[in-house]
């Protein structure tokens, strides 16, 4: 029972939801950029909240089932087909032997999330399959490479999948909660941020422009973090900090005054500056964003960040 990868595609990873307790080894988390949309399609499937799955960066992606499974791919809107026929996204589908599943180039967000029922199978490092290519850990040869076409990603058996799903193909995403490649159509995109890091020790006037003035997201992005550009960059008045951890969705100051947002595949030291710290939510989004998108961004309070994230993780039935 495997995934046969015929087309990988600019960027495709095995990611399961990360590799937590090895910070202080300098060892990143990993895991999916859009947490809501992995979380979705595990969802959608009954499947456990970790199962791996597959992220798909800007499509150009083709694969065939070997055996029977339900599948479904959220996050990204990207044109997709199985066997040459149109299939939305964000809908559980049933694949048979030889089918053909294509994720194209276009549409709406970056990345999108192919899971099956039961998850796709490889072997963990440190607990996780969590590709990180700069650490070279997890994936499907556990040395953190990308996927390459003709390899085979084995996935579980679900005996009776279509009763133990306890769900008909076609259900959907609650439309209450959209994906976070949508936000990509507002103009500008508004990103929640909480106040944190070195934000007291930046003057009161560059913490009001921090959020007054537009930047765009620039081609120089990756996993690892997205540079922002604005007409006017932000001034750090002091000496360069010591390096202290880094947190997910961390906004950097470099010495050039224009941001750098911290995602899953971060270094776990920093030594820049840190004025201000994404939301989930606007983490999700910003994986979705592609360069020339304007945002804008947002203050909120950390409790209410917390209380939303909990609320989140108690919905999708997550445990860490």
């Amino acid at each position: 029972m495997s995934l046969r990868i015929l087309q990988s595609g600019p960027l495709t990873t095995l990611q399961d939801f990360g590799r937590f307790g090895y910070l202080h080894q300098g060892i990143s988390v990993g895991g999916p950029l859009d947490e809501q949309a992995f979380l979705w399609a595990n969802r959608l499937l009954n499947n456990h909240f970790n199962a791996a799955q597959l992220e798909i960066t800007l499509g150009g992606f083709r694969a065939e089932f070997t055996a029977a499974t339900a599948w479904v791919v959220t996050g990204a809107e990207l044109p997709m087909s199985l066997n040459g026929q149109p299939v939305p996204a964000q809908q559980v589908q049933l694949a048979a032997a030889g089918d053909v599943l294509t994720v194209a180039p276009g549409g709406v967000g970056l990345r999108a999330y192919l899971a099956v029922a039961g998850g796709l199978l490889a072997t963990p490092v440190y607990g996780s399959v969590a590709t990180v290519v700069r650490d070279g850990l997890g994936g499907l040869q556990q040395q953190g490479q990308a996927v390459q076409s003709g390899d085979q990603i084995a996935y579980a058996t679900v005996p009776g999948y279509r009763t133990q799903l306890g769900r008909r193909p076609g259900r959907s995403v609650a439309p209450q909660l959209p994906t976070a490649a949508t936000g990509a159509r507002d103009k500008p995109v508004i990103l929640e941020v909480i106040a944190s890091g070195q934000y007291a020790q930046f003057e009161p006037e560059q913490q009001q422009l921090f959020t007054d003035q537009l930047y765009q997201v620039t081609p120089a992005q990756d996993r690892m973090g997205v540079r922002l550009a604005a007409a006017e960059p932000l001034q750090w008045p002091h000496a360069q900090i010591i390096s202290e951890p880094l947190p997910v969705g961390a906004v950097q100051i470099p010495p050039n005054g224009q941001p750098i947002v911290m995602l899953k595949d971060r270094q776990t030291l920093g030594g820049y500056p840190k004025l201000a710290t994404l939301t989930w939510r606007a983490q999700n989004t910003l994986a979705q964003l592609p360069a020339a998108t304007e945002i804008q961004f947002r203050w909120v309070s950390a409790t209410a960040a917390a209380r939303h994230l909990q609320q989140v993780y108690q919905f999708f039935q997550v445990q860490r």
